[in-house]
């Protein structure tokens, strides 16, 4: 009787945890929604109006349309910009771009857009950074690009930090001349200005469509004309649309509105060959946990153990999961979870951070091996990252903690398979680059609101740093009296925190969007499909330490 209350009692227990679990996820996901609509709508009913009068409908709008009907639009890294702190500038909403993968005709493409909403289209540094992330990943996964052009070009109080640089404003070109070298199309509708180096997105694309009395691109506008020569001349008789689709030969279609524009795009896109899945693919089976079972079983503290394999279950087709090397060390071994999922009918091999997720030697070993494994089979690996770091202590550093360690870095470098990160606990130190962080080249990073990345935790940090600052003072001859020490540590932690959470990563493109843990099935589903476009290439890993 008394085991009977004793089992019921922590049921009990566990239900309410997980409700409380649930209630802090949904409040939590408010606020990635209420980032959202700060990117969807940038100035405001004045901005739509100026749009509306001008004869232009906001850019997500045009996606909407351009994409095949009933399907979604993955859009990436909205909250971009935000909270950038600029000296003239303390938010560019979504970067003043809208970025992502949607079907045309069946056929995934890449999307980069100007939102003249924003700073008129602009660039800031941010908005390089977004812009080139974006025909990264294009080129990385083997898709089209799509580009929606009207923007102002540069911003010319921070050229510094926009023109020169091999990462910032010419490398859009230099890119689109490489991906067309390759047979990856590059479309362009400008549905505005297109000025000084941005004219090339209208001449360097494969075709290009202009709208009468709207588009324009030159390289010089008519005050830079005025300048340098004395000629007097209008925005339309320099770089209208009439004039580059019937003189110049710059741009190839004309049309007489956006909506004409959208259908000419869909239709050029329309004899592109259909892509194809380079993976053999099962029949999709939905798991058998309810939709909020991530909500649940994930504490709201993000430094609180888990039991990844629950994770894994909201994910996985059918909730099921092969593990490789289950039994291997308990408490040490299994901090690194390693298997195998269906994913949307997509072979995926799984590397996930468990527990507490500190890495020891036995778990590095495994993760490894694993990455080999999936390497020679060439099948996608999913990062579920849940890490504070790698173990340390003179027992695991005489057992190789850093060789092996330093395995698992290799080992993600190396790998020739596509690799998606997801981020659902603490990426700190080392640990986010044996877990594939930004520095690896996974085609897909998502952050989720329970992320914290940095170099080390905010309590660690604020520590450490206190006790360099004692030490710092101490050789000066004096002392750091508690109440200092104190204000130091704390404000410390809250540096780190600010830092790590995933709104600030995503202002400033460390990962590639933070999403609901509801869609993350979809999302991972569709990033694995487009990443699996291309024929997955042999891995070479050079020299391990064993």
């Amino acid at each position: 009787m008394a085991e009977k209350k004793s089992r019921e009692s922590r049921k009990k227990k566990k239900e309410r945890e997980q409700q409380k679990n649930l209630k802090h996820w949904e409040a939590e996901e408010e606020k990635l929604y209420e980032l959202w609509e700060k990117a969807y709508n940038a100035g405001g009913q004045s901005q739509l109006d100026r749009l509306a009068k001008q004869g232009k409908k906001p850019v997500r709008k045009l996606i909407k349309q351009l994409i095949d009907p009933d399907t979604d639009f993955l859009e990436l890294s909205r909250g971009a910009g935000f909270g950038i702190n600029y000296e003239l500038a303390e938010d560019v909403p979504s970067a003043g771009l809208a970025t992502g993968l949607g079907k045309i005709h069946g056929n995934w493409a890449m999307i980069i857009a100007n939102d003249s909403r924003v700073k008129a289209g602009a660039y800031y540094p941010i908005n390089c950074k977004k812009h080139l992330r974006a025909q990264e990943m294009a080129d990385q996964c083997g898709v089209p690009c799509v580009y929606i052009g009207d923007s102002a070009g540069a911003f010319l109080p921070m050229q510094d930090r926009v023109f020169p640089g091999r990462g910032q404003f010419g490398r859009f070109f230099y890119n689109m001349c490489r991906m067309s070298a390759k047979g990856l199309k590059q479309y362009t509708l400008s549905t505005g200005g297109n000025t000084a180096g941005g004219a090339y997105t209208v001449y360097l694309a494969c075709e290009s469509i202009m709208i009468n009395k709207i588009s324009y691109s030159f390289l010089g506008g008519p005050p830079m004309v005025r300048a340098a020569i004395g000629e007097e001349v209008t925005m339309e008789d320099l770089g209208g649309a009439r004039v580059h689709t019937s003189i110049s030969g710059g741009a190839d279609h004309l049309v007489m509105s956006q909506d004409e524009g959208i259908e000419k795009l869909r239709s050029l896109l329309s004899y592109d060959p259909k892509q194809k899945v380079q993976i053999e693919r099962r029949e999709t089976i939905e798991p058998t946990v309810p939709e909020d079972h991530l909500y649940k079983v994930l504490p709201s503290d993000p430094y609180k153990g888990i039991n990844v394999r629950e994770v894994i279950k909201s994910i996985a087709d059918g909730s099921a999961f092969s593990e490789y090397k289950k039994n291997y060390n308990p408490g040490r071994g299994d901090n690194i979870v390693c298997g195998k999922i269906h994913l949307k009918g997509l072979p995926v091999g799984i590397i996930a951070g468990n527990g507490i997720g500190v890495i020891f030697v036995d778990s590095a070993r495994k993760a490894i091996e694993w990455v080999v494994r999936c390497s020679s089979q060439k099948i996608p690996i999913l990062y579920i990252q849940n890490s504070p770091g790698y173990m340390v202590g003179t027992e695991e550093e005489y057992a190789g903690i850093g060789k092996y360690g330093s395995g698992m870095v290799r080992a993600c470098a190396c790998s020739n398979v596509p690799m998606i990160q997801w981020v659902i606990g603490p990426d700190h130190g080392a640990a986010n680059y044996g877990m594939c962080g930004r520095a690896y080249d996974p085609h897909f990073i998502f952050n989720t609101m329970r992320g914290r990345t940095s170099v080390m935790a905010g309590q660690t940090a604020g520590s450490i740093l206190t006790t360099l600052e004692r030490a710092n003072l101490k050789k000066r001859g004096r002392e750091m009296d508690e109440e200092a020490a104190n204000k130091f540590e704390q404000m410390m932690v809250e540096k780190y925190n600010k830092q790590a959470h995933p709104f600030y990563l995503e202002a400033r493109l460390f990962h590639d969007g933070t999403i609901p843990f509801k869609d993350s099935r979809n999302i991972l589903g569709d990033a694995f499909e487009i990443a699996l476009l291309k024929p997955v290439q042999e891995s070479r890993f050079g020299n391990f330490k064993f």
